[in-house]
C-alpha cells in the first residue's frame, strides 16, 4: 500500500514522532492511521524500557506560574545530555508537565514511589467500601477503585490536562523515542497561597 505524505503529515502531527518512524508504522498497519498509533504508542514505551537505565546528568527545570499568582509549580525533567536539556521541545515539555502539576498536584511522581503503608492503607479503605459487594466482583472493583484513586495522585499515571487521551507517562515515553535518550522526572515541587 501506498503512504501518502498526508497520511503521514497527519501521524506526525498527532505523535510529534519522526517521519521515518510515522511511515514504517502506516506500513505495518497497512495505512490505518489508529493502528499505526497503537503500534507506535507500543514501540515508545519499547524504547523508553531499554533507555531507563541510562544516567541521567543534565536537565531542564520546566516553572509554570498561574496568571492569578497563587499557584506556581517547578518541574525538574532529567535527560542525558545537555543537548537535548537546552531543545526547545525538551524545554516545552517540562514547562507543560509544571503547568500539569500546577493544575492537578500530585503527590507522587511514579508509581514506585508510593509508600508500603499508603498503598496498605487505601487498600483497607477501598476494601470496606466494597465489602458488601458479591465476593467474585470485589477483586475487580477493589482493583478499578486503587487504580482510580491513584491515578489522581501519581503525576506519571494522569492524563494531560490539554489531551485526556495521552498520560504523563506516555508523553515521557514520547520523549525518550524522539530524543534517543533516557528521559524523566526527577522532582516536583509545587507552591499555592490557599
Amino acid at each position: 500500500m501506498e503512504i501518502t505524505s498526508a497520511q503521514l503529515k497527519e501521524l506526525r502531527d498527532k505523535t510529534g514522532i519522526s517521519v521515518m518512524q510515522c511511515k514504517k508504522a502506516l506500513e505495518e498497519a497497512e495505512g490505518d492511521m489508529d493502528k499505526a498509533v497503537i503500534i507506535l504508542k507500543k514501540k515508545r514505551s519499547e524504547a523508553a524500557e531499554k533507555k531507563s537505565d541510562r544516567e541521567l546528568g543534565a536537565g531542564s527545570i520546566g516553572s509554570y506560574v498561574h496568571n492569578t499568582n497563587e499557584v506556581a509549580a517547578f518541574v525538574l525533567l532529567a535527560c542525558e545530555t545537555d543537548f537535548v536539556s537546552k531543545n526547545e521541545e525538551f524545554v516545552a515539555l517540562a514547562r507543560e508537565i509544571a503547568m500539569q502539576v500546577a493544575a492537578t498536584n500530585p503527590t507522587y511522581v511514579s508509581k514506585d514511589q508510593v509508600p508500603a503503608e499508603v498503598l496498605k492503607k487505601a487498600e483497607e479503605v477501598f476494601a470496606t467500601e466494597v465489602g458488601d459487594k458479591p465476593e467474585e466482583m470485589r477483586a475487580k472493583i477493589l482493583e478499578g477503585k486503587m487504580a482510580s484513586y491513584f491515578r489522581e495522585q501519581i503525576l506519571m499515571e494522569q492524563p494531560f490536562i490539554k489531551n485526556p487521551d495521552t498520560t504523563i507517562g506516555d508523553m515521557i515515553s514520547g520523549a525518550v523515542q524522539k530524543f534517543g535518550e533516557n528521559v524523566s522526572i526527577a522532582q516536583i515541587s509545587r507552591l499555592s497561597v490557599k
